[in-house]
């Protein structure tokens, strides 16, 4: 094992800024409202990969109406901590776009770019809709003119890890969403956004 692995990656965690009891509690709101808006729509669910897995996963048992899910991975980030703003599709949709409800499940809305990038596309495809799904959103950095449509939280600007989102891979499996402590960066000697 690699001396610089904690034992427990909760050892890695300076600030919980939302508990797993807070998240459960917003996704099952969120559900309940996904289900009274599209009710007696074709849905489609998108969840972006990796980082809305563990989001979607939750989302979609909250929500009471039949919906079709796909996943998509893009990325802008590669393995920085800041979006490069050049988003190149890595894993497209299997399921036809076209004429259904669709809703992104993106785990947080950051610059705004991978988003902005993504729903456009996703409208180019002739759906019924598009609208965005987000459990987290840190509008202090939009660069792009997004809005969610579903909003969990507002966050700080804060480098977060936990609940499907990470650093370099790592504290995905965390049940809450957190900030690093300094010896996470540090040991690569890269400062997070």
């Amino acid at each position: 094992m690699s001396e610089w692995l904690p034992t427990r990656v909760e050892d890695d965690i300076k600030e919980i800024l939302l508990t797993a009891e807070q998240i459960e509690s917003k996704v099952a709101q969120m559900g309940a409202a996904i289900s009274r808006d599209y009710q007696g729509k074709d849905v489609l669910l998108v969840c972006i990969l990796k980082g809305a897995m563990v989001f979607m996963a939750d989302l979609m048992r909250h929500i009471s109406i039949p919906v079709c899910i796909d996943t998509m991975a893009v990325t802008s980030y590669g393995a920085s901590t800041v979006s490069s703003g050049v988003v190149r599709v890595v894993k497209d949709l299997d399921v036809p776009a076209e004429g259904k409800h669709v809703l992104i499940v993106e785990d947080i809305v950051d610059s705004g770019l991978t988003l902005n990038y993504l729903a456009s596309n996703l409208r180019n495809r002739k759906p019924a809709s598009v609208k965005i799904c987000t459990l987290l959103d840190k509008p202090d950095r939009r660069q792009a003119p997004v809005v969610p449509d579903y909003n969990g939280f507002v966050i700080p600007d804060k480098f977060v890890v936990g609940y499907g989102l990470d650093y370099r891979e790592r504290y995905r499996n965390l049940p809450f969403v957190g900030v690093p402590k300094d010896r996470v960066w540090n040991r690569d000697g890269e400062e997070l956004a």
